[in-house]
């Protein structure tokens, strides 16, 4: 229905022709700042890596091992592994926002519980259900980016997004090393707690309803989706292949601390540094990828990134039996193991997501889940043994060669695919 420039209606209105009701105009999209998802997102990933310096003062108050230690860690990365499979589903049956900050109290109980815990194993508890807390914002976090934003604008909201949130963990050893040798290991599990407070109230204030609530939960759907994916050759080589190549990295992480104290006898202080290293090196990595994605085969930039990867692992290896670490002979080698991993980690996620369109959704928290269970796996193997050094290259090493296998399993039974061949 057309309306003159003079601000007259028509000849068919002016005559008192019937006029057709107008189509109601679509509901504004709900603003979500972008900075609340972001901080939201790392919050998870953040409370890993900012306790991972102070191990060794943690293990020294509490009186506990080297092993035991590390599960504060690697059961830490298993609650992030499990907790990605079920807050999808809760989510489109009960809302992002009830269920977000039901994540969120829990995130802040289990940071007080930490902070307050009287052993190791009260520890190693409070970490795991921190971790089932924290998980919510790296799975709701981007599923609000999808409802908020249309679809040519969403990917370019998730890459800032991830930018963002790159810089948590690279921040985070350096906190969490100032934080324990100024006012003691506890004091960053009170920061945590504060983090989850605030994280709640900025929820509860700035965080609209965004989509889920109306849908209903298809467990025997969904049972489907991930039996189709486990059952997929391709799939299961990319998640794996993608897991190995990736998360394995959380083996040198959990064992840094004792590798810098103990075998190069330097000050805790520069633990932070030494992991901020690596961090660099997985930012450089992405920055390399996303210019390699339109110019080279995502499959060769991948195996060829892991390749990096798997000679870099074996330097540190060579230099572990030599007896001879220095911070410079243990942090060259991991930088590039790191500027590997950035580089592949986007194309194996590209290639799992691309397995079945149909899928996707499932794909990628299955994928999420493959990835922290077999960063867990690499977390507790590297605490066997008394040689941080050489059981963190010997668990970089065989994840290597494992992902290496699994990237050429997943791309031979892809090509099967395309070809029309059975697989």
């Amino acid at each position: 229905m057309s309306i003159a420039t003079d601000g007259r209606p028509p000849p068919a209105q002016a005559a008192g022709a019937a006029v057709p009701p107008l189509t109601p105009a679509s509901p504004p999209r709900p603003h979500v700042p972008l900075w609340l998802l972001a901080l939201l997102t790392f919050s998870g990933t953040l409370a890993m890596h900012i306790f991972v310096p102070a191990l060794p003062v943690a293990a020294a108050d509490l009186g506990a091992g080297i092993a035991s230690m590390q599960l504060t860690v690697s059961l830490y990365v298993l609650g992030l592994a499990f907790g990605q499979l079920v807050y999808g589903p809760l989510a489109d049956r009960f809302g992002r926002r009830p269920v977000l900050m039901a994540a969120l109290v829990l995130y802040t109980a289990a940071g007080l519980a930490a902070a307050l815990a009287p052993g190791v194993h009260a520890l190693i508890a409070a970490r795991l259900f921190q971790a089932l807390g924290g998980c919510a914002g790296l799975v709701l976090g981007r599923a609000i980016v999808r409802d908020v934003s249309p679809p040519h604008d969403a990917a370019r909201r998730l890459a800032l997004m991830n930018l963002m949130v790159t810089v948590g963990p690279g921040l985070a050893p350096i906190a969490g090393g100032l934080l324990a040798g100024s006012l003691g290991w506890r004091s960053i599990f009170v920061a945590l707690c504060g983090l989850g407070l605030v994280n709640f109230l900025c929820t509860w204030r700035l965080l609209p309803e965004t989509g889920g609530g109306a849908g209903r939960m298809d467990l025997p759907a969904l049972g489907r989706n991930y039996r189709s994916l486990l059952l997929s050759p391709a799939f299961l080589g990319y998640a794996v292949g993608g897991g190995f190549a990736t998360t394995s990295l959380y083996a040198f992480i959990a064992a840094a601390p004792f590798i810098v104290v103990e075998q190069e006898h330097r000050p805790p202080q520069e633990i932070g540094f030494h992991l901020a290293v690596l961090f660099l090196g997985i930012w450089l990595g992405s920055m390399l990828a996303s210019r390699l994605v339109s110019r080279a085969p995502i499959g060769r930039v991948m195996i060829l990134s892991n390749l990096l990867s798997l000679v870099a692992a074996l330097a540190l290896l060579a230099v572990a039996l030599s007896g001879q670490l220095t911070p410079v002979l243990t942090v060259l080698p991991m930088f590039v193991f790191a500027l590997g991993m950035g580089t592949a980690a986007p194309m194996a996620l590209t290639r799992a997501l691309g397995v079945n369109a149909r899928v996707i959704g499932s794909a990628s928290g299955l994928y999420g889940c493959t990835q922290m269970a077999v960063g867990a796996l690499c977390t507790a193997a590297v605490g066997i043994g008394g040689n941080p050094a050489l059981a963190a290259a010997l668990v970089l090493t065989a994840s290597g060669l494992i992902a290496q296998t699994a990237f050429h399993v997943a791309e031979r039974s892809r090509s099967r695919q395309e070809a029309g061949a059975p697989v």
